[in-house]
């Protein structure tokens, strides 16, 4: 660290009975009080230096030699006075980034300027401010930092703003011409400074980091790391399920809780403003931290949206861990904020609207004719666009993933209404979710915690779920299931069945027997249903999106399906046992399957019927 000495004399202060005053053969002839220090001095040489003492003696002419000047609001207190008192003795006096602040302050404030006597204390500080101090990064921090206890003066004064553009500068250099103090590893990193600027203050910081972004030359990434350290050097860390860390406690015993919360808002707005704009600058697990501080520390709705908006970008780089966002409302009384998730996952759905598929070979044949060099442009563009596509859609895939993890999560909550879990679940797209397995599980979890539900609500929940993108575990599990609707279980049942049948070979449409079973299966349950259903050879769902569509067979195996079908016909009486009986089909995977819900023996056979007529017509 920098250091300037000025004056020559020896020390000689000394204090007796709590009064400070100078070892000298003249006898002292003022008296100064500085907060809780009275000074017995001379006032030839301070009066020589100072114009505010200049003043306030000649306000004391009239008064008692016993006269007290008194100097309560000094800048820097009895310290900074007695360093410019030494100053205007000759007294040898040391300078550096330490004490230049509250001493520059009090040098002012005493009015010590080249006015009144040339190479006065204000004009050897500047010098050593400009040409020792800004120039030295370490000296230049704690300058800074120094700055905060005398806030306005040092505006006024042009420190505080110096050293802010001093340093802005420093980091928009080269490394190796900020003269550093520290060791040469510190040299090797490429953000050397964010460590060093997270001491500051969340003002000095924010203006720093406004300076270093306006100039363009830091990168958006080097930006959006050094936001990330300041975040973790102030904020509190956020426990998964909303309580505030060690940390807000802590403080809470040396302020009051409410001013802390405000102050880590406050901090926190200023962050989220200096988020760079670029896709991929600050990660999405980063993002969705500071959402959860927001949540926490009821941050203004305008930054909830911002990083939820930056959030919902890069979904695809989130974990489920990331997104359990605590709510604090006291209305739903909900372990997690879901609606926050949904607009987060809205906000991603926006993006890369695109369908994932290769353009039309009919459309990139026709531009081949082209001239050569139109041709290449326009092909690269094209290949640009499904490539870009592509990862549009296998980060479909991976939201949708995690999306399911997360209603796994929630579904937990007993205060989660179905409602929440149904529109975030619909809100994910069909072809991102190659198989239900994972959906299976959510309603699964929600069913089991929540075991006073309806039988209407159960049915609406189940109607998420489609059966054909099961897999046969899924499929054992569900055919037990006493939670689920008797529809969706027989559903479970023939699809699976269905399956067996044709997995032995190429297929081009189902026999109208099963699809006619399969669509009047949905109103199987003896239960009164919306009888909106449309044309069986038509290929078309039904109105509650249970029956089959767009399955085909090979016209060579339609005989083997229907004595599948009559060999289950022949032995379903046989079948219909308990739930802890099992199912005998010809079908290896089928007698997998566990057995029907309670009270299917009615249901059955009116589908068995309704199997021997339909087969009978064929």
């Amino acid at each position: 660290m920098k250091f300037m000495k000025l004056g020559t004399r020896p020390d000689t202060f000394f204090t007796t009975e709590a009064i400070r005053s100078l070892s000298s053969e003249v006898s002292t002839d003022l008296k100064i009080q500085v907060q809780n220090s009275l000074y017995q001095l001379h006032k030839f040489p301070l009066l020589s230096k100072s114009l505010r003492l200049q003043l306030l003696c000649s306000e004391l002419k009239n008064t008692s030699e016993d006269a007290i000047i008194l100097l309560p609001d000094l800048p820097g207190g009895a310290e900074a006075f007695e360093t410019c008192a030494k100053f205007c003795y000759g007294i040898t006096i040391t300078l550096s980034a330490l004490n230049i602040v509250p001493v520059r302050c009090a040098a002012e404030y005493l009015q010590m300027n080249d006015d009144v006597d040339r190479g006065n204390l204000i004009g050897k500080l500047e010098v050593f401010f400009r040409s020792c101090i800004l120039r030295r990064w370490k000296d230049t921090i704690v300058t800074l930092q120094n700055t905060k206890q005398y806030a306005p003066l040092c505006e006024e004064l042009g420190m505080t703003g110096r050293c802010i553009d001093a340093i802005a500068t420093m980091i928009i250099a080269h490394p190796s011409k900020a003269n550093l103090s520290h060791s040469s590893q510190k040299l090797l990193s490429k953000d050397w400074w964010a460590l060093d600027i997270s001491e500051l203050g969340i003002d000095h910081y924010w203006r720093i980091m406004v300076a270093v972004k306006s100039a363009g030359v830091v990168s958006n990434k080097l930006v959006g790391e050094a936001l990330l350290v300041y975040a973790f050097h102030w904020l509190p860390n956020m426990e998964r399920d909303g309580h505030q860390s060690n940390q807000l406690t802590e403080n809470s015993c040396s302020e009051p809780l409410r001013e802390i919360t405000l102050k880590h808002r406050l901090l926190l707005e200023k962050l989220v403003s200096l988020l760079p704009i670029d896709k991929g600058s600050v990660s999405c697990s980063f993002l969705l931290r500071l959402l959860k501080a927001a949540n926490i520390l009821n941050a203004s709705v305008s930054s909830k949206m911002d990083l939820a908006r930056r959030a919902g970008v890069q979904l695809e780089e989130a974990t489920v861990r990331d997104l359990l966002i605590p709510s604090l409302s006291y209305a739903d009384e909900l372990l997690y904020d879901v609606d926050i998730v949904m607009i987060i996952l809205e906000e991603f759905m926006l993006q890369g609207q695109s369908p994932p598929t290769s353009p039309p070979r009919g459309k990139l044949n026709c531009e081949r004719r082209r001239s050569r060099s139109a041709d290449n442009v326009e092909f690269e563009g094209q290949e640009n666009g499904r490539r870009s596509s592509s990862a549009s859609h296998s980060s479909k895939l991976r939201v949708a993933k995690l999306i399911d993890g997360y209603l796994k999560e929630i579904a937990r909550d007993p205060n989660l209404p179905m409602e929440k879990l149904i529109a975030l679940a619909e809100a994910v797209p069909d072809f991102a979710r190659p198989d239900h397995d994972d959906l299976y599980g959510v309603i699964d979890i929600y069913l089991r915690t929540h075991p006073d539900l309806g039988k209407n609500a159960r049915k609406q929940l189940c109607r998420i779920l489609d059966c054909k993108k099961l897999s046969v575990e899924a499929c054992m599990h569900a055919a037990q299931n006493e939670l689920l609707p008797l529809r969706v279980v027989v559903q479970v049942l023939f699809f699976e069945q269905a399956r067996a049948a044709m997995s032995s070979g190429q297929v081009n449409e189902l026999p109208h027997n099963i699809k006619a079973l399969l669509a009047k299966t949905a109103a199987g349950d003896g239960e009164r249903e919306e009888p909106k259903l449309q044309h069986l050879g038509s290929a078309t769902h039904t109105d509650d999106n249970w029956s089959i569509s767009e399955l085909k067979c090979p016209t060579s195996k339609l005989a083997t399906l229907r004595m599948k079908l009559a060999e289950v016909d022949n032995g379903m009486d046989d079948i219909v046992m308990p739930r802890d009986g099992l199912m005998r089909s010809s079908s290896s995977r089928f007698k997998a399957l566990c057995s029907i819900p309670t009270k299917p023996k009615r249901i059955l056979s009116k589908l068995l019927s309704m199997n021997r007529s339909t087969s009978e017509r064929h």
